[in-house]
Protein backbone atom coordinates (compact mmCIF):
# COMPACT_ATOMS: atom_id res chain seq x y z
CA UNK A 1 0.00 0.00 0.00
CA UNK A 2 2.00 3.14 -1.17
CA UNK A 3 0.10 5.45 1.76
CA UNK A 4 1.83 2.99 4.46
CA UNK A 5 4.00 5.34 6.92
CA UNK A 6 7.83 5.24 6.64
CA UNK A 7 9.67 6.00 9.76
CA UNK A 8 12.18 7.48 8.05
CA UNK A 9 9.87 10.55 6.63
CA UNK A 10 9.31 11.60 10.25
CA UNK A 11 12.41 13.62 12.03
CA UNK A 12 11.35 12.46 15.90
CA UNK A 13 11.07 9.41 17.29
CA UNK A 14 10.57 8.50 20.61
CA UNK A 15 10.36 4.25 21.83
CA UNK A 16 7.64 3.12 24.41
CA UNK A 17 8.05 0.03 26.54
CA UNK A 18 4.77 -2.09 25.74
CA UNK A 19 3.00 -3.35 29.28
CA UNK A 20 0.90 -6.34 29.99
CA UNK A 21 -1.47 -3.03 31.28
CA UNK A 22 -1.91 -2.22 27.11
CA UNK A 23 -3.59 -5.40 26.46
CA UNK A 24 -7.14 -6.13 25.88
CA UNK A 25 -9.12 -9.27 26.05
CA UNK A 26 -8.32 -9.97 22.20
CA UNK A 27 -4.41 -10.39 23.20
CA UNK A 28 -3.41 -7.29 21.31
CA UNK A 29 -2.32 -3.53 22.57
CA UNK A 30 -5.74 -1.68 23.39
CA UNK A 31 -6.81 1.39 21.39
CA UNK A 32 -6.55 3.62 24.31
CA UNK A 33 -2.77 3.17 24.45
CA UNK A 34 -2.05 3.85 21.16
CA UNK A 35 -3.79 6.86 22.22
CA UNK A 36 -1.36 7.56 24.81
CA UNK A 37 1.31 6.19 22.84
CA UNK A 38 0.81 9.12 20.60
CA UNK A 39 -0.30 11.76 23.23
CA UNK A 40 3.33 10.82 24.75
CA UNK A 41 4.96 11.65 21.72
CA UNK A 42 2.95 14.47 20.55
CA UNK A 43 3.52 16.11 23.68
CA UNK A 44 7.28 16.06 23.26
CA UNK A 45 7.40 17.81 20.68
CA UNK A 46 5.04 20.64 21.56
CA UNK A 47 5.86 21.17 25.83
CA UNK A 48 9.34 21.21 26.37
CA UNK A 49 9.87 22.22 30.25
CA UNK A 50 13.43 23.32 29.36
CA UNK A 51 12.43 25.42 26.22
CA UNK A 52 8.61 26.26 26.37
CA UNK A 53 6.92 26.55 22.88
CA UNK A 54 3.91 28.47 24.37
CA UNK A 55 4.22 31.74 25.84
CA UNK A 56 3.99 32.47 29.27
CA UNK A 57 -0.37 32.65 29.77
CA UNK A 58 -0.82 30.74 26.94
CA UNK A 59 -1.33 26.72 26.20
CA UNK A 60 -1.98 23.91 23.42
CA UNK A 61 -5.04 22.18 23.33
CA UNK A 62 -6.09 19.39 20.87
CA UNK A 63 -8.99 20.63 18.43
CA UNK A 64 -8.80 17.75 15.84
CA UNK A 65 -7.27 13.64 16.40
CA UNK A 66 -7.74 10.99 14.05
CA UNK A 67 -6.52 7.43 13.81
CA UNK A 68 -6.67 4.92 11.30
CA UNK A 69 -5.11 1.31 12.85
CA UNK A 70 -3.10 -0.28 9.90
CA UNK A 71 -2.12 -3.45 11.87
CA UNK A 72 -2.28 -4.92 15.45
CA UNK A 73 0.38 -4.27 18.08
CA UNK A 74 1.01 -7.45 20.44
CA UNK A 75 3.13 -7.88 23.96
CA UNK A 76 5.80 -8.05 24.97
CA UNK A 77 7.81 -5.56 22.70
CA UNK A 78 8.15 -1.74 22.26
CA UNK A 79 6.64 0.59 20.13
CA UNK A 80 8.01 3.47 18.12
CA UNK A 81 6.16 6.61 17.82
CA UNK A 82 7.13 8.57 14.98
CA UNK A 83 6.13 12.31 14.52
CA UNK A 84 6.59 15.53 11.81
CA UNK A 85 5.26 19.02 11.74
CA UNK A 86 2.53 18.81 8.26
CA UNK A 87 1.91 22.40 8.22
CA UNK A 88 1.73 25.72 10.68
CA UNK A 89 -1.03 27.75 10.56
CA UNK A 90 -1.17 31.22 12.81
CA UNK A 91 -2.53 29.87 15.60
CA UNK A 92 -2.69 26.26 15.12
CA UNK A 93 0.16 23.10 14.54
CA UNK A 94 -1.15 20.01 12.26
CA UNK A 95 0.77 16.90 13.49
CA UNK A 96 1.30 13.57 11.63
CA UNK A 97 2.42 10.70 14.12
CA UNK A 98 2.67 6.98 12.98
CA UNK A 99 3.12 3.94 15.17
CA UNK A 100 5.54 1.27 14.40
CA UNK A 101 6.38 -2.28 16.44
CA UNK A 102 9.92 -4.20 14.92
CA UNK A 103 9.35 -1.48 12.09
CA UNK A 104 6.03 -2.21 10.63
CA UNK A 105 3.35 0.68 10.50
CA UNK A 106 0.46 0.04 13.19
CA UNK A 107 -1.13 3.02 13.36
CA UNK A 108 -1.04 6.49 11.58
CA UNK A 109 -2.63 10.05 13.30
CA UNK A 110 -3.33 13.31 12.18
CA UNK A 111 -3.82 15.68 15.18
CA UNK A 112 -3.91 19.26 15.25
CA UNK A 113 -3.19 21.55 18.56
CA UNK A 114 -4.14 24.87 19.02
CA UNK A 115 -2.36 27.92 20.89
CA UNK A 116 -4.82 29.55 23.32
CA UNK A 117 -4.42 32.10 26.10
CA UNK A 118 -5.48 30.94 29.24
CA UNK A 119 -7.25 33.63 30.55
CA UNK A 120 -9.82 34.20 27.83
CA UNK A 121 -9.74 30.43 26.18
CA UNK A 122 -9.42 32.30 22.45
CA UNK A 123 -7.03 30.73 20.31
CA UNK A 124 -3.70 33.05 20.00
CA UNK A 125 -0.76 33.83 17.57
CA UNK A 126 2.21 30.99 17.90
CA UNK A 127 5.48 33.62 18.64
CA UNK A 128 7.89 33.53 15.31
CA UNK A 129 10.12 31.41 17.49
CA UNK A 130 7.94 28.67 17.80
CA UNK A 131 6.93 28.63 14.04
CA UNK A 132 10.33 28.53 13.44
CA UNK A 133 10.75 25.67 16.12
CA UNK A 134 7.89 23.80 14.70
CA UNK A 135 8.83 23.98 10.63
CA UNK A 136 12.24 22.38 11.34
CA UNK A 137 9.81 19.52 12.16
CA UNK A 138 8.33 19.64 9.13
CA UNK A 139 8.74 16.92 5.78
CA UNK A 140 8.25 17.22 2.56
CA UNK A 141 6.53 13.24 1.58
Amino acid sequence: MADLPQREDYPHITEDKLRFADMDRQGHVNNVAFMQFLEQARCEVVYDPDDPLAPEGCAFVVAHIAIDFLDEMIWPGTVETATRVQSVGRSSIKIEQALFQNGKPCAKAFSVVVLTNETNRRSTPLPDEAVARMRALEMSR
